[in-house]
């Protein structure tokens, strides 16, 4: 039998999955690895944590299925977006790297909107605004922070551009992770020299672009030893963690949606117009499939936010199957409560790292179960918010395809279709970005003539939820109300903030 290898190098672990050319999962596991917070809002990782977690995951993934010589035709990676790792000369790591989750950048984010001319001298030239968590403003910081490691900086990778390197001994990129960087210029698929001459970064230090489904090397004999892999297996570039979902998920044509409900909420839609948002309030990004994009909105938290609610509130008293069921029994709009799932800040589409979560309209009526699904429709409001400004760019939607444990929540899943006023797709393929990578390494290697065949061979509709548009109707009114809440809070989070770093 012949397979292919996808590995997603995520934030808390290494997912290895062994796939058959026919297109099933034969074989997972993960290993996972250290978060690191030295200060409050920093967030690092060692890069060789990376490397001995992706060693072990296809050693034994490789074993258990007793994978023989000449089985494997292709490997191809997915991994966590915008985290830095930086090597000197030598290409060794100079210093941990600095991850998406990072907020210690905002003013190195001023400085580069300052220098690009502005948000819309920034979108004009990479398509998107500056994120604490995006690449360069890490850079920035640490050439203002560490100029001793700033001096050693040879190259600048990212996380499963590193783990290649280890597999091939080659320095390389692809552009649906690049874009992440907000050094790409998106449009023409090649480093932006004009923002690098704005910023003062050498161009030096920036890995070649290639595409996703390109021959980034082979297996080296050093990684063969260490790894278990035949030595010149291809290894094909991959692509960005939120590329690779779309990818494993099938939105791998116009009309198609993806609605991620994990620890973040995502919302992404392939177009073949790369037409960004003037505003920068939604991603533009380079997709995996070659010469098309994706938008996107983040929130940033979705599923965290029930975590909270039932780790941090109702631990002792309920679990997550009690918690949802109590939910079901609560009325659309939880009895007036409505609940801005901003525990960390929020990305889309306010672009906002002071704004808070908030519940409103608390009475003497509400219960447990109503903070519970208020929080639910909460994170379903904001994930909207993604959903019309991918509408108001003028891209149809034919299909909404709802993945992450939140779909798994059969009360949370018909709370986005209500809320959406639109079906949604639960699809028989649950393994996310670590699959999109195994079906990238099978269009690399030629098994697969393209992301449309394997797609449509491969991942199906199970099932479908139809929204209630009476239900629907009700959420228009709420929803209307939640939009104007942060915009009357706004200030008072700026001085919140203030307050709290006194």
């Amino acid at each position: 039998m012949d397979y292919l290898l996808g590995l997603d190098i995520g934030t808390s672990g290494v997912k290895a999955l062994l796939i058959s050319v026919e297109g099933k999962v034969v074989g997972s596991t993960t290993y996972s690895y250290p978060l690191s917070t030295p200060q409050s809002g920093w967030a690092e990782q060692n890069p060789e944590d990376w490397w001995g977690a992706t060693r072990k995951a296809i050693r034994e993934v490789l074993e258990e299925k007793k994978v023989k010589k000449g089985e494997l035709k292709g490997i191809s990676l997915s991994g966590q977006m915008h985290s830095s790792v930086f090597l000197d000369k030598n290409r060794e790591v100079i210093r941990p790297a600095i991850l998406w989750s990072d907020s210690r950048t905002s003013k190195q984010c001023a400085e580069i909107h300052e220098r690009a001319g502005g948000l819309e001298g920034l979108i004009e030239l990479v398509s998107n605004q500056a994120f604490e968590g995006f690449t360069a403003p890490k850079v920035l910081w640490l050439r203002e922070n560490e100029p001793e490691n700033y001096k050693k900086l040879r190259h600048l990778l990212l996380p499963k551009d590193y783990i290649r390197y280890k597999l091939t001994g080659e320095i390389k990129t692809e552009a649906s992770d690049a874009a992440g960087t907000i050094l790409l210029d998106v449009e023409k698929k090649e480093w932006s020299q004009s923002l690098l001459d704005k910023l003062g970064i050498d161009s030096n230090i920036l890995p070649e672009i290639l595409d996703s489904i390109d021959i980034a090397g082979e297996i080296s004999g050093k990684a063969a030893q260490q790894t278990g892999i035949e030595k010149g297996i291809p290894v094909i570039a991959g692509g960005a963690d939120n590329a690779c979902g779309a990818v494993g998920s099938g939105i791998v044509k116009e009309g198609r949606v993806m609605a991620s409900v994990g620890t973040s909420g995502v919302i992404l839609a392939q177009t073949n117009s790369p037409t960004a948002d003037k505003k920068g309030r939604i991603h533009l990004f380079n997709h995996a499939r070659p010469d098309s994009w994706y938008m996107m909105g983040v929130v940033l938290s979705a599923g965290m936010c029930y975590s909270w609610l039932q780790e941090k509130l109702y631990a002792e008293a309920l679990d997550y199957t009690e918690l949802d069921r109590k939910a079901s029994e609560i009325e659309v709009g939880s009895e007036g409560l409505l609940f801005l799932p901003y525990l960390y800040g929020e990305r889309t589409p306010h672009a906002d790292g002071d704004a808070r979560g908030v519940f409103f309209g608390i009475s003497g009526q509400h219960e447990q179960a109503h903070f519970a699904r208020s929080v639910m429709e909460g994170v379903g409001f904001a994930m909207r918010d993604s959903l019309e400004l991918i509408k108001d760019k003028g891209i149809e939607i034919d299909e909404i395809r709802a993945i992450g444990g939140g779909a798994k929540s059969q009360v949370w899943r018909s709370i986005l279709a209500d809320i959406f006023g639109e079906e949604i797709s639960l699809l028989n393929i649950e393994e996310g970005p670590a699959f999109g990578a195994a079906l990238i390494a099978g269009v690399g290697v030629g098994v697969y003539q393209s992301f449309t065949e394997a797609a449509g061979d491969f991942i199906k509709v199970r099932n479908t939820v139809t929204p209630d548009y009476e239900a629907h109707k009700k959420y228009n009114d709420f929803y209307e109300l939640y939009r104007n809440i942060y915009p009357s809070l706004k200030e008072d989070f700026r001085d919140l903030g203030r307050i709290m770093e006194q």
